[in-house]
């Protein structure tokens, strides 16, 4: 396995692939996060994806450090590589400028029209690269080069949960109300984050994601059912 082995303190590992954004690099870490929960190995009590590497935390009053390195070394040697099956999720997502403060600027500031920038945006499947940052919020990847920003130079001390937004390459979603320096785009009534739930995050890394445009009474119907624990979010299609 072309990987580097770092120590994170005494109750942690982390298994670095790479260092650069990508989904090539993305999916070997999501495989080595399956095959270690699938082998239940001795120890290891969470798996945790980023970007480009897999924080694997452990008791240290079970294993240590060096041996999770052999044991996961083992594991990757002896098991037969397969295709992942990855969930499809397709979110309504309404992009009418009530909703979606900044599309105007960035449609200026990547000359094209609102229009042509929310058509970008919704035919483009992102894939999860990891949940991070508030629970539940979701790094999507890869963002068309035409739509690339910085994040904002003011960043905003509240925005709304639900929003939807953009910064360099990425796309996300706020699922709980926070602070945020992205540019935000449009908005889904979808709760991303519920720690009633079993998973409480509605989405997970190596999943996809496509954005269905809606009108704002569509909006602010599925928002009711939503507030009410009426509404299920979109089945997600598995896909190999």
């Amino acid at each position: 396995m072309d990987a580097r082995f770092l120590p994170a303190g005494d109750t942690a590992l982390v298994v670095e692939f790479g260092d650069v954004v990508d989904s090539v690099l993305s999916e070997h870490v999501l495989q080595l996060s399956d095959r270690i929960r699938g082998a239940a190995l001795s120890g290891v009590i969470e798996t945790v994806p980023t970007f480009r590497s897999l924080m694997v935390h452990y008791d240290p009053l079970v294993t240590c450090g060096a041996r999770l390195v052999d044991d996961i070394r083992k594991v990757v040697g002896t098991a037969k590589p397969s295709p992942q099956r990855r969930r499809l999720w397709r979110l309504p997502a309404c992009y009418a400028p009530s909703y979606a403060p900044d599309l105007a600027e960035v449609a200026e500031r990547t000359g094209l029209r609102a229009a042509d920038v929310v058509e970008r945006h919704a035919q483009t499947e992102f894939h999860v690269y990891m949940i991070g940052f508030l629970p539940g919020y979701p790094y999507m990847g890869d963002l068309p080069t035409e739509l690339h920003l910085p994040r904002r130079a003011d960043p905003r001390t509240r925005v709304p949960a639900g929003s939807v937004a953009i910064a360099g390459a990425m796309t996300a979603v706020y699922p709980i109300e926070s602070p945020g320096g992205w540019h935000l785009i449009g908005a889904t009534p979808v709760r991303l984050f519920d720690p009633q739930w079993e998973r409480p995050s509605l989405l997970a890394p190596g999943d996809a994601v496509r954005f269905e445009p809606i009108t704002p009474e569509q909006y602010e119907a599925i928002r009711a059912d939503v507030a009410a624990n009426l509404y299920t979010a979109p089945s997600a299609e598995m896909r190999e």
